[in-house]
């Protein structure tokens, strides 16, 4: 370059940058951040450590309550980020069990959950909202008795999930269906229409 031409060149371009502002500066400022994003925790299903029940009013005066003791499942949380979770749990309609041998086998067959064309129930998460540092809702779908419907799942943590890090986590989970909406719409006059769902779950990394 001509000697001439450098002090016309740099005067150009002192005057088109902001004033404080350099060509360097300018390219930083310009350029886009890098992504922070927080790697997913993926827990199993502890089910030695885990139990869920289906409690039904009987006769308006009393309650029958069912019990499903082999299940699988998995959670995904995103740390920092609580409303990214998944949660995953398929119980075995198979495996029911009942306080009489009565009540056992009208459970298992074709007037509710029919275990022989439905053996498992199944219930995902997709969104989790916290309301304080341990307590929150999953909405998410259940199925049962081949019908699909959205649920939502009231959750409590013994620790902040925000805060996981690779450890085990243990939370209690209610939900409150009508079994009428799953095709479960026998003995009306014995048998209460809203079924209360209880689940203890213990989730360890994997």
């Amino acid at each position: 370059m001509k000697s001439w031409l450098r002090p016309i060149l740099l005067s150009i371009l002192a005057v088109s940058l902001p004033v404080g502002t350099t060509a360097q500066s300018t390219a930083s400022a310009t350029a886009p951040a890098p992504a922070q994003t927080a790697a997913t925790i993926n827990y199993r299903l502890d089910a030695s450590a885990s139990n869920v029940s289906a409690r039904v009013p009987f006769f308006g005066l009393a309650s029958k309550t069912a019990r499903f003791p082999r299940m699988q499942g998995a959670v995904s949380i995103v740390p920092g980020a609580p409303e990214r979770a998944v949660i995953d749990v398929t119980f075995d309609a198979v495996a029911i069990e009942a306080p009489d041998e009565t009540t056992l086998q009208r459970l298992r067959g074709e007037r509710f959950f029919w275990v022989e064309r439905y053996p498992t129930i199944r219930f995902v998460g997709r969104s989790l909202r916290m309301t304080s540092a341990t307590k929150g809702t999953v909405r998410g779908e259940l199925t049962a008795r081949g019908v699909t419907r959205p649920e939502t799942l009231s959750v409590e943590f013994e620790t902040d999930p925000a805060k996981a890090s690779g450890v085990a986590i243990t939370f209690t989970g209610e939900m409150e269906i009508d079994r009428r909406n799953y095709g479960m719409k026998s003995y009306q006059l014995i048998v209460g229409n809203n079924v209360d769902i209880r689940l203890r779950a213990r989730m360890v990394p994997r």
